[in-house]
């Protein structure tokens, strides 16, 4: 319900359209097409545990690198709990670009090796050591 309250009636969203597509005709101004991203691949907890020992961190420290709790570090590389969707796209960037999240936080780059992503059913993604394969 509190979503239709913030919704505009639909005369004023045909009437915005309508106005949109008139100023593009005329040139004043442009649509672009954006390519939504895809999903955050997944990572199981063994391989979240990897990335994070190869990068020399403690689960205190990876925790602080992607503001979450140690706890939820933990629950993470034991299975209990699996990373958010947010957390999954963090842990994509620090697997590929380590250097980037590290400088960011205001740590010591360091060095991955051994880890990709790979395409499973349905065009899902996951996180794994190269060693793991498909």
């Amino acid at each position: 319900m509190m979503a239709d309250k913030l919704r505009k009636p639909l005369f004023d969203r045909l009437r915005t359209g309508l106005e949109q597509s008139i100023a593009h005709e005329r040139g004043e101004m442009t649509l672009r097409t954006i390519e939504v991203p895809a999903a955050p691949p997944e990572i199981d907890a063994k391989t979240l545990t990897a990335l994070r020992e190869q990068a020399r961190m403690s689960q205190a420290v990876f925790a602080k690198v992607l503001s979450v709790s140690p706890k939820t570090v933990q629950s993470w590389e034991q299975g209990t709990r699996a990373p958010s969707k947010a957390a999954r796209r963090l842990l994509h960037i620090f697997a590929e670009q380590p250097d980037a999240v590290c400088e960011v936080v205001g740590l010591q780059k360091v060095r991955l090796h051994g880890f990709k992503i790979i395409e499973m059913k349905r065009g899902k993604r996951r996180i794994v050591r190269a060693s793991q394969g498909a």
